[in-house]
């Protein structure tokens, strides 16, 4: 596939659109009743707290929608109004987030059908719109929605974008790509997708096995069967980390993509020398802003005397998850959920742990005056985080500030 043209012809067609239809300001409207709270906008005001009775809230410096997920959810609700008689549907969730799917799905935003673990696209028509979501598709699709000649509103993200450009560089230079991502993961598959060859590290601890097997060799076997969902198509582990290019997912923690950049780089030095290392090894920042604000609010935050976190994001969210990670590793007791409806006012909390399923605690908010740590991923509301605070409040009954902004 011709990957350039390809992209160039997409992107040039008439039926393709990514800068929104002129009516921002009615979807900005809509988003403001629907996600915002001015009663989040106090607490940032507040120098980021909020002190009620026996409750001290202390919210991350950098949190909820990031510019790209505003966006993203902008221009679909944009795409609603500028074609009301046409089906519209989208390739996939247009953020992770239950609440902004379900009302896509309330305004008669379709998401393309999955069977067998695959989308169904035949259920898309010519005269249909299909809205790319905020972590792009693969160029496969690209090509068959190119083909088909529907109407293509494009959301993706720029940094995003940017890492397919990255991606790009280092297929033209006959470079593998090592993606420290999630190979299931949207992003990286729409990623991986631009690339010759590929091979993606999910850990350092992963990225280390890869850098023993290109100093020290290794089991062949061992190494396919290990990476055999995470690499192209006959990689070769023998001869194809020869030469590699670093990206990543965006939403990945920026310290762990920064410590893999840098083993790669310190083993290619030691495998060829430094003066033959920009031949085998090459690197570019494709770190979202967005998402390293998040994370080093969420550091900040952790430094704080807290008696515990709530992580409000989507338990698909990549970059939520992260959020929650770095608390657990500071030992400071954290729960995951998704929407406030996950606490009970009986004193239960639904909440998701670290790569495992959800789980119910009993009694999690303990008695006494409590500090709260509260944080929130790239793709979550800032009313979810005003109705997670409403019902902490709600538990440590302080009724008269519950009042003040239901």
């Amino acid at each position: 596939m011709d990957t350039k043209n390809l992209r160039k012809s997409f992107h040039s067609s008439e039926s393709y659109h990514r800068r929104g239809f002129g009516r921002q300001d009615e979807a900005a409207n809509f988003l403001q009743s629907e996600y915002q709270s001015s009663f989040i906008q106090q607490i940032r005001h507040n120098n980021f707290m909020l002190q009620q009775g026996e409750v001290t809230i202390l919210l991350a410096e950098a949190f909820s929608f990031c510019w790209g997920v505003e966006r993203a959810v902008t221009m679909a609700y944009e795409t609603r109004q500028h074609f009301p008689d046409k089906r519209v549907w989208i390739t996939n969730e247009i953020i992770h987030n239950p609440l902004v799917n379900q009302n896509l799905l309330d305004i008669q935003v379709e998401f393309i059908p999955v069977k067998n673990n695959q989308k169904d696209l035949s259920v898309v028509a010519k005269e249909d719109v299909v809205i790319l979501p905020a972590f792009g598709v693969s160029l496969q699709e690209m090509q068959f929605f190119h083909h088909k000649g529907c109407t293509i509103v494009d959301t993706t993200c720029p940094w995003i974008s940017k890492v397919w450009n990255t991606v790009k560089k280092h297929k033209k230079g006959n470079f593998t790509s090592i993606i420290h991502g999630k190979y299931n993961h949207d992003e990286t598959i729409n990623t991986s997708s631009f690339a010759n060859k590929y091979l993606i590290v999910l850990n350092l601890a992963e990225a280390e096995y890869v850098c023993n097997y290109i100093l020290n060799g290794g089991n062949h076997d061992e190494f396919i069967a290990k990476f055999n969902k995470a690499c192209s198509f006959g990689f070769n582990p023998d001869t194809d980390l020869e030469q590699l290019g670093i990206a990543n997912q965006t939403t990945m923690l920026k310290t762990e993509t920064e410590q893999i950049g840098k083993l790669f780089e310190r083993t290619m030095m030691r495998k060829y020398g430094p003066l033959k290392l920009n031949q085998h090894f090459i690197s570019f920042n494709t770190i979202c802003e967005a998402t390293q604000e998040r994370q080093d609010a969420m550091f900040k935050l952790v430094d704080e005397k807290l008696d515990l976190i709530i992580v409000i994001g989507g338990f698909n969210s990549s970059n939520t998850t992260h959020l929650y990670e770095i608390a657990l590793n500071r030992g400071i007791p954290a729960y995951h959920i998704d929407t406030a409806e996950r606490i009970s006012l009986d004193n239960r909390i639904e909440h998701k742990l670290l790569h495992q399923d959800l789980t119910v605690t009993e009694n999690w908010l303990p008695d006494g005056s409590i500090v709260v740590g509260i944080t929130a991923g790239a793709s979550t509301p800032s009313k979810t985080v005003k109705d997670t605070i409403k019902k902490v409040l709600q538990l440590k009954r302080v009724n008269s500030s519950v009042e003040s902004f239901c």
